[in-house]
């Protein structure tokens, strides 16, 4: 498992993984900064941890996939081989 998988702008998964981060760290400033009564700070709560559950989802499935250059390469060096 490469780490730079992590790293692919041009496929929307990646933005979809940086937005559900962006998202959970405004929920947890609003959390800390803002007087919010406990239904509000609850709620809140809730989707910030939903958004770190999906960032994460989203993360793992950028780790799993191959980059689009590195199936074809990887392909071809089996067929190669074999």
């Amino acid at each position: 498992m490469k780490l730079g998988r992590l790293w692919q702008p041009r496929r929307g998964l990646f933005w979809q993984m940086v937005l559900f981060n962006l998202l959970s760290s405004a929920c947890a400033w609003a959390m800390r900064t803002l007087p919010l009564n406990t239904t509000a700070l609850l709620l809140l709560a809730f989707i910030a941890l939903l958004n770190v559950g999906f960032g994460l989802a989203t993360a793992w499935a950028l780790l799993r996939e191959p980059k689009p250059g590195e199936a074809e390469a990887t392909a071809a060096g089996n067929r190669s081989c074999g």
